[in-house]
C-alpha cells in the first residue's frame, strides 16, 4: 500500500516552556521539517507543505534502510552541522545542493509502521518505538529527550547557541495542525542591523524598522526599549537626516525614514527568517561609510 503525507502537527510559541512531570522536552532544531515514508514503492522525503524533495535529499533515502522497516512515516528535521556542532540553518540550501552527505535527518515522532497507524498511541510509546529502530552512528539520528527542569534546560540551549527547545505531552495522540500539546519556546539572539526609520504615535508604542545588512532587506520592526536620553538622540537624528522609503516597503502616515548610516542592535527571536519578538536594544553610527 502506499502510503500519503499527514499533514505536521504543529507546535505552539510560548515564551516559556512548561514545568511539571507530564512533559518532554527536546532540542529546536534549526532545519527543514520533513517528512519519511517508507512503502513497497521505496522511500519518499516530503517537505512541511507536503511538496516532494525526495531527489534533493537522495543520500538520506538511501539511509532509510537502516530503520529495518517495511513501511513506515517518520516525523522529523533535515539538519546540517556548523564546526561548533550546531545545526546551521545558513548553511543548509549550500549542503542541499553541494554537500549531500552532510545532512542528517533527526526523527522525533513515529506516525505508521508496518501497516499499523500510531497517531492515537501516546507520544512517549510511539517514540520508544522509533528509537529501538534508530542505529547509532548513522546519518538519520534520534530527537534525544534533555533531562532535567525546563527552565534550566532553555538556559543551557541558549548558553550553547541552540535555537530552543520544544515540549511535548508525553500522553499526546498525533493531531495535523497547530497543536497545544506541543510548545516551542525559542531562544534570543542579539544581531545587528540597518535602521531604516522610525514608527512614532501618539499614546502607542514605537518601532524602529530594520533591514539586513549589506543586503538591505527589509527584517520587520523592533520594540524601542532605549532610555530616554538614546530615545530623544536618535528621534533628532531621524528628523535631521531625512530618508526615503526603501523598495518594498508600505509606508504608514506615522513612518519616518532616516538616511543610511545607522546600525541598530536588536534583541530577537533566533532561527527566524525576519524579526520576531524583536527590541532595539541600542544604535550607531555607521562608521564604515566614509562619515566618520
Amino acid at each position: 500500500m502506499r502510503l500519503k503525507f499527514i499533514e505536521p502537527l504543529m507546535p505552539t510559541l510560548v515564551e516559556k516552556p512548561p514545568e511539571g512531570e507530564g512533559w518532554t522536552h527536546e532540542v529546536k532544531f534549526d532545519g527543514y521539517r520533513s517528512q519519511m515514508i517508507i512503502d513497497e514503492d521505496g522511500t519518499r522525503i516530503y517537505t512541511r507543505n507536503g511538496h516532494d524533495w525526495t531527489a534533493k535529499y537522495r543520500d538520506l533515502v538511501g539511509e532509510a534502510k537502516s530503520l529495518g522497516a517495511e513501511s513506515a512515516i517518520v516525523d522529523g528535521e533535515i539538519i546540517v552541522l556548523n564546526e561548533a556542532g550546531l545545526s546551521d540553518f545558513g548553511d543548509l540550501r549550500k549542503a542541499i545542493t553541494r554537500r549531500q552527505q552532510d545532512l542528517y535527518f533527526v526523527a522525533f515522532d513515529l506516525l505508521h509502521l508496518n501497516g499499523h497507524d500510531l497517531r492515537d498511541m501516546a507520544l512517549e510509546e510511539r517514540r520508544e518505538i522509533l528509537a529501538s529502530m534508530i542505529k547509532p552512528g548513522r546519518r538519520i539520528q534520534f530527537s534525544e529527550p534533555l533531562p532535567g527542569e525546563a527552565k534550566a534546560i532553555l538556559h543551557l540551549l541558549d548558553q550553547a547557541g541552540l535555537e530552543g527547545m520544544v515540549s511535548k505531552r508525553k500522553d499526546s495522540k498525533y493531531r495535523s495542525g497547530p497543536s497545544a500539546n506541543w510548545l516551542k519556546a525559542k531562544c534570543y539572539a542579539i544581531d545587528e542591523f540597518d535602521l531604516l526609520g522610525v514608527e512614532r504615535e501618539a499614546g502607542k508604542p514605537a518601532f524602529a524598522l530594520m533591514a539586513e545588512r549589506g543586503t538591505g532587506r527589509y527584517v520587520g520592526s523592533a520594540f524601542v526599549t532605549l532610555n530616554r536620553e538614546m530615545r530623544e538622540r536618535l528621534w533628532k537624528r531621524v528628523q535631521e537626516h531625512p530618508g526615503t522609503a526603501p523598495k518594498g516597503v508600505m509606508k504608514r502616515p506615522a513612518t519616518q525614514w532616516v538616511k543610511p548610516g545607522l546600525i541598530g542592535r536588536v534583541k530577537h527571536l533566533r532561527g527566524e527568517d525576519d524579526l520576531r519578538h524583536a527590541s532595539l536594544q541600542d544604535f550607531r553610527e555607521d562608521d564604515t561609510d566614509g562619515r566618520g
